[in-house]
């Protein structure tokens, strides 16, 4: 059996997850991120009705061995059969009341090695769970848990009463009356704060009046445990759920079962009933698509020690600003990363909203505290929290929007979280400014993909790159005229969310301007392999990681620098006036294009390495060029141009990634001829 030592004054932390029968690969996929979360305690559910059906004795012959492998089981024992109940339904009590004692002395013969402690009912006062108008005295339940307590403690096990939902001092007074105490060595209790119980008190005033009725009974020596407790994010607000996690951890208690690992499954049925109270489907740490929120990544990345050490996450509810500032939404990205710290060194106020939905953004918006202070307002919320994104649209001066959901492979496996954040994320962003009293500008970055796979271009192909066999594509590129053909869940999101913010500036006279970006790069950016290929080039070839190139490596981009992109942002802010509800393809142009296997031949000078390169079948035909037109002012009387060359956008790269992670190469790296915002 498993078993952790427990830390004095530190409360055991444990994770509450209740497991069907047949569920196999889902305690398998459980016990991993119990793995990944340091989390050595489970509490879950042993139900006393489906040991009669057919199939299950033999479920819980595997559940108990394979679980106690890695975590300590608390069991909890519910639900009366119905064939043995006053009435034929889980809540019933049962006919006969040492029938239940009966099943425990069965479990404890059976599995009592796999676990130390014992849990007697769930939840006894809610009426759910235990029908007490079948039993207005309480009599029988507590003849039920007395006699299933004494028999428990026979058998050397511990005793846990059901946790109290909600948390009854009286309740807890009328089973000391009646004798159940005495058989009990810790008392659970389950909170909800702001979710089910809304007038919550905190706590410490609930612990307190727990104890001080254990004291009434002469038992202050006994334990009081938080069973269960919870939020619920059926509202999008992850943030929340962080905060009352971290309340909860200072809890006067010795442990704590947060509930739970992942959002109920939506096709079945809650205890209650089939979606009959949304938020009972929204209580986990990850999505029921596995998507991870917010808690459930801190704990990850972070531990569990560490939880509290996270202040630069922070919200507000209810703003009373009194000066405006610029509103930059995915702001803690690198892209806006990027522009917030050249605002902010030019001494403007700027809000980051973001949900620290990516990996390592956290690490930017930390970055952004240090460097510039209380100019820097951080807003941690989801772009879908349409209360929020009212409160802070009526405080700002001008918009960035790059809220997005980056990855063209992400939406092809989760098209839903593509659509809620880049089109339904910009639809409610859109919405706020319209109805908000002065309607700021607001700059959208989009995407070439809106173009699609761009098959008609007819290209040649020289020793290391495809070229545009028309002459005027091979100076100019593609240019905004080209037909929209939207390709991919991700194509579709944003090339829709591109539309809709040009046509609010068309219907409702919204001061907009859309920017179809090609490949951008540079400091802050954590690249990947389905996303920010160029910084994943380095970063493998500086951590000596294999490089996979799908086709033959010489398709071609027009790469921009991120301070050459955030030079075309000020710029447009300042002539939104003349700008507004137009569209412009922004890219290094053809100057800076470089084929895949051009590029990774520049890593490999820079960084003085070789790169192990491997080559499979393309993923798609798409894209074997995109080059754009420069980016100009229609109206205006300026314009701008990349100033980063390819070589030059790399190096700096190059500089920040190995500053950044304590890397030093053989070969001296030239510093940048150009001044960096690092």
């Amino acid at each position: 059996m498993y078993k952790k030592k427990e830390m004095n004054n530190t409360p055991i932390v444990g994770i509450l997850e209740w497991f069907r029968p047949g569920e196999y690969d889902e305690v398998k996929n459980a016990i991993e991120d119990f793995k990944k979360l340091g989390i050595s305690h489970l509490r879950t559910g042993i139900s006393w009705a489906d040991w009669y059906v057919e199939g299950t004795q033999d479920w819980y012959d595997w559940l108990f061995p394979e679980l106690s492998k890695h975590v300590e089981i608390l069991p909890c024992f519910l639900y009366t059969p119905p064939s043995l109940g006053e009435r034929e339904k889980t809540s019933s009590p049962p006919r006969e009341l040492k029938s239940y004692a009966d099943f425990i002395d069965v479990m404890i013969s059976r599995y009592g090695e796999y676990f130390e402690w014992v849990e007697l009912w769930n939840e006894p006062n809610n009426k759910v769970e235990y029908d007490f108008t079948l039993d207005y005295s309480w009599t029988k339940f507590s003849e039920m848990i007395i006699k299933a307590g004494y028999w428990a403690q026979q058998k050397g096990k511990k005793t846990l009463l059901g946790g109290m939902s909600p948390i009854d001092p009286n309740w807890l007074q009328m089973m000391g009356e009646q004798g159940v105490l005495e058989h009990i060595d810790a008392v659970g209790i389950h909170g909800f704060p702001h979710v089910f119980d809304q007038q919550w008190k905190g706590w410490e005033i609930n612990i307190k009046a727990v104890k001080n009725i254990l004291k009434n009974f002469g038992m202050e020596h006994k334990e009081v445990w938080v069973s269960e407790v919870g939020f619920s994010t059926w509202q999008d607000d992850e943030v929340k759920q962080f905060e009352e996690f971290k309340k909860v951890m200072g809890a006067d208690t010795q442990r704590i079962y947060w509930y739970s690992l992942k959002d109920l499954d939506p096709k079945k049925s809650t205890v209650g009933g089939f979606h009959l109270d949304e938020r009972e489907y929204h209580f986990g740490l990850k999505k029921e698509d596995g998507t991870k929120k917010l808690l459930y990544k801190l704990l990850e990345k972070h531990g569990l020690k560490k939880i509290n050490s996270h202040d630069y996450i922070t919200k507000t509810y209810r703003l009373e600003e009194k000066e405006k500032y610029t509103l930059i939404t995915g702001g803690a990205g690198f892209i806006g990363t990027n522009l917030a710290s050249r605002l902010l060194k030019e001494g403007k106020r700027v809000m980051v909203y973001d949900s620290l939905f990516r990996d390592g953004v956290e690490q930017n918006l930390k970055w952004l505290k240090e460097e510039y202070g209380d100019n820097l307002i951080i807003q941690i919320a989801d772009i879908n929290e349409t209360r929020i994104l009212a409160e802070i649209v009526k405080y700002a001066s001008e918009i960035f929007h790059f809220s997005s959901q980056v990855a063209v492979t992400t939406s092809l496996t989760n098209p839903l979280l593509d659509y809620q954040v880049n089109l339904k994320g910009t639809f409610e962003l859109l919405e706020a400014i319209r109805k908000s009293d002065h309607q700021p500008p607001l700059l959208f970055t989009s995407t070439n993909k809106v173009y699609g796979n761009l098959n008609d271009v007819e290209m040649k192909t020289n020793e290391t790159r495809y070229v545009p066999a028309d002459k005027k594509i091979q100076q100019n590129g593609i240019d905004e005229k080209r037909a929209l053909d939207f390709h991919s869940p991700y194509g579709c999101s944003k090339g829709a969310a591109d539309q809709y913010i040009l046509d609010y500036s068309r219907s409702y006279g919204l001061k907009t301007a859309v920017f179809r970006m090609s490949c951008i790069y540079g400091p802050h950016q954590f690249g990947t392999e389905d996303q920010g290929w160029v910084a994943h080039f380095l970063i493998s070839a500086l951590e000596d990681n294999p490089v996979v190139i799908y086709g033959n490596g010489k398709q071609v981009r027009d790469i921009l620098f991120v301070e050459d992109l955030v030079d075309a942002f000020v710029l447009a802010a300042k002539n939104i006036e003349d700008l507004s509800g137009e569209v412009f393809n922004i890219g290094g142009g053809p100057q800076n294009t470089v084929s895949l296997i051009e590029i990774l031949e520049i890593i490999k000078n820079k960084a003085g390495k070789e790169i192990d390169i491997s080559f499979e079948d393309w993923r798609t035909k798409r894209s074997i060029l995109l080059c754009f037109q420069h980016f100009k002012i229609s109206k205006g009387h300026t314009s701008w141009s990349p100033k980063y060359s390819v070589d030059e956008g790399v190096q700096a790269l190059l500089q920040w990634l190995c500053e950044t992670r304590n890397i030093k190469l053989n070969k001296t790296i030239q510093p940048s001829n150009k001044e960096l915002a690092l």
